[in-house]
Parts: C-alpha cells; structure tokens; sequence
C-alpha cells in the first residue's frame, strides 16, 4: 500500500515537472518569436524612415458632421457625391474623419432594378487620391472604380478634380459604396455609403412597416485621433485593423425605436476593415430575407447573424412586446452592446405579424437558380488556396522562425478570430514584411500573376481553400468583382436554401465550392476583403471577354 502511495506521488511529481518545462518552453517561443517581432521592426523602420504618416486634408478645416440623406436615383439622374472633412462626435470626442456629402455613413441611395444612372464625385480633400468602387453592381468595368495600378482602368481622382460613373442596376440587393485605392484608410475613415436596389412591381411588395439600414463598422482611436496610417505600406496587416470603438450607422450608441407590433427591414452591410460580427438581438425576432443579391430561395428564421467585412444581409425584426432590448455582437469570449430597440408599448396601426410568421417560398428566385442547377455537379474548373507567405519577405523573421511557433501561437486555428488577441504583433506587422497570397492550386500563380480568361456566358466551379496549417491561419471574406455566384458547398456539404453572393465568408481551415455566372463582360479582379490583406498583395486578375 505504502509503495503504490509512493509510485502515485512520483507520477504526480513527474507530471508536475513536465507541464513546469513545457511552461517554461512556450515562454521562451513566445519571446524568442515577439524579439525577432521587434527587430524586424526595427529593420522595417530604417527602412522606411522616409515615410511620414499619412493625413489627409492637413490644410483643410472640418465642417461638422451632417445628417445623412436619402436620396432617390432614378432612370437618368446625375447625383453628385462630395469628399468632405468632416468633425464627427464618438461619444464625448471629437474626431476628424472623411466623408460622403458630410455624413458617415454616406448618403442612402435607393434606386429600381434596371436604372441606369450617374454619380459624380468630386475631391475636396488635399493629399487624398480616391476612387469609387460600387460593391457588387454588375456593371461597366470602366466604372468598377479600380486603378491601373490594379490592373483597372481608372486614374486617381486627385484633390479637386471629379469622376462621373454611369451606373447599372441588374439586380435586386442591398450593395454599398467604398474608395478602391488604400480603402485600409479611406473606409476606416468614413467612406463608405449602400445602394438599396428594389425591384419592380406591386407582387414584390415588401410586408413591412419601415425598412432601413444597419451598417457595421468599427475604428481605431487613440484618445481623439484614428491610429496612424502611412503613406508607402499598410500596418495591421497580419490580423488586420480591428477597431477599439464599434459603430451602427456611425454612432457608437445607436438607439433605434419601434412600436409593438411592427415589422422593420433591416438592410446590414458590414463595413469594417478586417472584423467579423455576430448579431444578436434577444427578444427580437429574426427573419432572414436575402444577402448580396437578392433574396434566398426560401425564408427562414433565425436567432444570431454572421457577417464578413463586406457581405450584406436583408432581415426582417419583429416585436411582439414592449421593452428595451440590446443590439449585441456576440463572440465566445463576451456580448458587446452596439446599441439597444426602444419598443413601446403603442401598438402599430397596420401590423404585418402574419406575413412575418409565414416563411415563403421565393418561385422567381428559384427559376432563376434552376437554370444553373445542371451545372451544380460539373468538375471544379478552378483551385485556389489562401495563406500567408513570404513572412519577413523584405528582412526580419523568415517562414522557418514563425514554423518553430508550429503556427498555433499565432493563431490558434479558430474559426474566426473575433478580436485582435495580439495587439502589438498585430501593430508591427506592415505590407512591407508580411504579404497574403491567394494561390492558384492549379498553375502555382500567386496574387496578381493569376490571370484567368473566361468568355461571356461561362459558368465557372471554383473550389478555395482557406489553409489551416501556415504561419497564421485565419478567415477571409472572398469578393468577386463584377459577377455573381452561389456557394454551393461547405467542407463537402451541400447548401440547400441559396442566393446569389458577390462575397463569401470563408472560414479558417474551410473549403468551399461557388459556381461563378461569368456574364459580365471586362477585366476585373477577385481578392479578400480584409483591407490590410488587399493591401499586402492578396488579390488577383480574370478577364471575360
């Protein structure tokens, strides 16, 4: 008995050592890792001495902050949209930031399927090159709003000079506007504003007592000021910029007020640079009606909403009683309060509660999806990956360093990272030593040398993997210009309830198969949405002809 006691304390003992070295090990990875973090810094420093931060519109005085309008564009209308500094209050600070026509977000602009129509924007910001990239139109690819430099086909627009776009309106969806040129500071800045496009007829009706916006954002501020950014490279560019204060519609404690009974369309985009957002709004009830473009194929309640920098969701919000109920981002980690639903106990006039209730069938759409559905089962056409590469590519750590941390204490293959839990590595990482690569499996390209051809009328299988096993595995939000496609699996399987996608939420270590209608003709570009990834390199070209 008196030995069997004694073998159990050794094995205790010995068990105890191990976890104390195993300790001790991880310690000395995590310095050895954040020493070569810095001296890689230092070395990214000397070399870039030359570059000042970046601030737009030095010499310009901010007016203050304007009430956001909603503006109807109709069938040969010319809006023009103003670049303007503006003076915006985040709870007691005053910050300056960027804006469309003096308002962040930009103005609301709701238009009919099949309108044709212009904007015009002209730069009032010193320093600023911009362009406008309408997220998710299919339109002329000479009003896509990317430059030469991306293998586009706009020039900058330079402090005081203006561009007019002709726009086109095929389809159905809640869209947005944002710059296409160093959007890592222009959008985390205030640029940015949706297109609501409606379609036509009284049997589209929407059920609804009001309908509007709920666009997702966050910033980075120290004190009273946005974070630096820098003129020759991006920084934040491993994780991306998170954001230390969250916004709906540009205010960071959104109040929003129903009456008991009625039925709100919410229209959510998420703007944000690099964040993911889980929406939860307990004791409000959810209906999901459609994302990018369009509705799904069929109606469906939910109770939470995940959302990708990018992407955009229709949902219906319905209130039985009265209350005080909060807007949450939801993590594993903690609920964040965006903001809160006043419903007051009057009851609203006409109440749509049973055509809320009722889940319907959505026949026009899936028409639509079934002349697709013969080439549900064809071969990928197409492989692409998505990883970091070439870490220290301009001096600094190697890709051999960042394998002794076995990559998991850089990332720690969840998911979705909900947070920036590495806050000074994050910081240190710039585009000028870290560069995300979109890869085609197929060819071995990477980024910009991938220049796929296609012809109009092509539909396209592509199967992208988001690797699990690199330096620092994570979740991108895939954006196709130009076109639009159907996520027709996850991990092997099947979606059953679709809609039409011009972004995609891919998940760490997930693989996905989307069939692409390449029915727009031009050259265009594909890349991750996370605005720092952009920057560093992650994107890439096709053309349709």
């Amino acid at each position: 008995m008196k030995n069997n006691i004694n073998n159990a304390i050794k094995i205790i003992l010995f068990s105890i050592s191990l976890l104390v070295i195993f300790y001790y090990i991880s310690m000395w990875g995590a310095n050895y890792f954040h020493s070569n973090m810095m001296n890689m810094n230092s070395s990214v420093n000397n070399k870039t001495i030359s570059s000042n931060e970046l601030i737009y519109g030095q010499n310009i005085e901010a007016i203050d902050e304007k009430k956001q309008e909603i503006v109807n564009l109709k069938e040969g209308d010319n809006y023009t949209i103003e670049i303007v500094k503006v003076k915006k209050m985040i709870g007691n600070k005053e910050v300056e930031m960027l804006s469309y026509n003096g308002s962040i977000p930009g103005p609301i602009i709701k238009t009919k399927v099949g309108t044709k129509a212009k904007i015009t924007i002209v730069n009032k910001v010193s320093d600023l090159e911009t362009t406008l990239h309408s997220h998710g139109l299919r339109l002329s690819d000479m009003f896509d709003g990317v430059v030469k430099d991306m293998m586009g086909k706009q020039d900058p627009i330079k402090y005081g000079d203006s561009f007019t776009y002709e726009l086109s309106f095929p389809d159905e969806g809640v869209f947005w506007y944002h710059p296409h040129l160093r959007e890592d500071i222009q959008q985390e800045l205030g640029l940015y504003g949706n297109y609501i496009v409606e379609p036509i007829g009284e049997e589209t009706r929407n059920f609804v007592n009001r309908e509007g916006p709920i666009i997702l954002d966050d910033i980075l501020l120290n004190g009273n000021k946005v974070k630096p950014f820098y003129k020759d490279f991006t920084n934040y560019v491993l994780m991306g910029r998170f954001g230390n204060t969250m916004f709906i519609n540009g205010s960071s404690d959104y109040e929003f007020n129903m009456k008991s009974g009625e039925v709100v369309r919410a229209y959510v985009t998420n703007t944000a640079n690099t964040r993911v957002f889980n929406l939860k709004i307990p004791g409000i009830k959810m209906k999901l009606i459609g994302s990018d473009i369009g509705k799904y194929e069929e109606e469906s309640f939910i109770d939470n909403l995940i959302i990708s920098p990018g992407e955009r969701y229709i949902v219906d919000l319905y209130s039985p009683k009265s209350g005080i109920f909060e807007i949450l981002n939801s993590t594993p980690d903690e609920d964040i309060t965006l903001g809160k639903i006043n419903v007051s106990s009057e009851k609203v006039e006409i109440s749509f509660k049973d055509k809320f209730e009722t889940l319907n069938i959505n026949e026009v759409v899936k028409k639509d999806i079934e002349n697709y559905r013969q080439y549900f089962s064809k071969e990928v056409d197409k492989n692409l990956a998505l990883e970091l590469g070439n870490v220290g590519k301009k001096g600094g750590i190697d890709e051999s360093d960042m394998g002794m941390m076995g990559g998991h204490m850089i990332g720690d293959n969840e998911e979705i990272e909900w947070e920036d839990n590495m806050p000074m590595m994050n910081k240190e990482s710039t585009s000028l030593n870290y560069e995300w690569k979109i890869i085609d499996e197929d060819t071995k390209k990477e980024n910009m040398d991938i220049n796929w051809q296609f012809k109009k009328g092509d539909i396209v299988k592509i199967r992208i993997e988001n690797k699990k096993d690199g330096a620092h595995p994570m979740q991108h939000p895939f954006h196709l210009h130009g076109q639009r496609f159907l996520v027709l699996e996850r991990n092997g399987e099947k979606q059953t309830n679709l809609v039409w996608k011009d972004t995609v939420l891919i998940k760490t270590g997930e693989n996905i198969e989307i069939l692409a209608d390449m029915s727009n003709p031009g050259e265009w570009m594909a890349h991750c949405h996370i605005s720092e990834h952009l920057f560093s390199g992650m994107m890439m070209h096709f053309s349709v002809k």
